[in-house]
């Protein structure tokens, strides 16, 4: 999940910590005149930088403005002291629309910094689950800041109002890397994969079986491989009853993941050695698209070969290999004997090969 947004709002608590020292050295009207001080000089500085208007700064500045003039007029302090708690609850608006409103303004400012987030359901579901722990926090601090304002002493409140916030997101935070450690310690041994947005590119990376779930679909990129003959027909190698995805069926030539760190002619030359022992080939894209079956979401690129040496099977990804002709394949497609990705695929070439 991205907290970028909330990165954005910590620095709006600025002038309330020099509020708390300077209302302890010097009383509660000058702690304000310096805090608004403070506050203008920190969106001169963000302006100067960036030539743009922090947003959550200028609101955490007018509220101490409006809040602590209204405190000094009135003689007291509890409008301001409030003003932590209002700022809260304008985040806790925005969190709660993005939760059950029709858009995720949380989403929306993310890729304000960012850039544009494809989320897949998954990623969507785990960050509705955190914004609603952030809800419940919030929710939870508000209350406080509420009653130690009015009940508890100054030094409580400041605690309370400041840094008792930074420590409730330190221990989530904590919480959350904690978890994903524990979590991650089970895949230690397993092939992680590339996770990819539609354009490829690389967004993070997932175990192989996460990515082969059915649940998750994390998008991840695979590369394939078409050998033909002089003959015009296509090689295909009979997948292994061990492999947990379409065992036993007939497949591309080659095809396999592409290796986080690797580029698609690397993986591609690996794949093509590993699987046939070839060595000098030469390969022509034929196109990429997005793939998704009942278990995965695959980016694949897909090139194809004229080749007549015999490619020899590597018998642990497959139980054998050969060449088809044109007329087998039609004959056999639609009846489960091949892969779906390949029946898919076998379109292409046939395009290719009228050519």
């Amino acid at each position: 999940m991205d907290f970028s947004f909330l990165r954005k709002f910590l620095p709006g608590l600025i002038p309330l910590v020099i509020f708390i020292i300077a209302d302890e050295l010097w009383g509660t009207e000058t702690g304000l005149y310096i805090a608004i001080t403070s506050g203008l000089a920190e969106l001169a500085f963000y302006y100067i930088r960036t030539r743009k208007i922090d947003r959550y700064i200028l609101l955490d500045t007018l509220l101490l403005v409006v809040l602590g003039g209204i405190s000094i007029l009135l003689e007291n302090e509890i409008f301001f002291k409030i003003k932590p708690a209002i700022i809260e609850s304008i985040l806790l608006i925005v969190i709660a629309f993005s939760l059950w409103g029709p858009k995720n303004l949380i989403l929306t400012m993310s890729q304000r910094y960012v850039g544009e987030i494809r989320l897949t359901d998954g990623m969507e579901q785990v960050m509705k689950k955190n914004m609603k722990i952030m809800l419940a926090i919030i929710t939870f601090h508000i209350l406080l800041v509420l009653y130690s304002a009015e009940y508890m002493s100054d030094e409580a409140w400041a605690f309370i109002s400041g840094g008792l916030f930074y420590i409730f997101f330190g221990l989530w935070f904590a919480g959350i890397w904690i978890f994903t450690r524990l979590k991650n310690r089970k895949y230690r041994n397993e092939e992680w994969l590339p996770v990819v947005n539609p354009e490829g590119k690389i967004t993070g990376t997932a175990p192989r079986s996460i990515c082969h779930d059915g649940k998750s679909k994390l998008l991840h990129p695979v590369v394939h491989l078409h050998i033909i003959n002089k003959e015009g027909k296509i090689f295909l190698q009979k997948r292994s009853d061990s492999k947990d995805i379409q065992p036993g069926k007939w497949d591309t030539s080659v095809g396999g993941h592409i290796a986080p760190g690797e580029t698609i002619e690397e993986a591609l030359k690996r794949e093509v050695r590993e699987e046939t022992g070839l060595t000098a080939f030469n390969a022509a894209f034929i196109k990429n698209y997005v793939w998704e079956s009942e278990r995965e979401k695959e980016l694949v690129f897909s090139f194809i070969c004229f080749s007549d040496e015999a490619p020899q099977v590597d018998m642990v990804e497959a139980v054998e290999g050969r060449f088809w002709s044109q007329a087998e394949i039609e004959q056999n497609l639609r009846k489960g004997i091949f892969t779906q990705n390949f029946e898919n695929e076998y379109q292409i070439i046939k395009e290719k090969l009228v050519k």
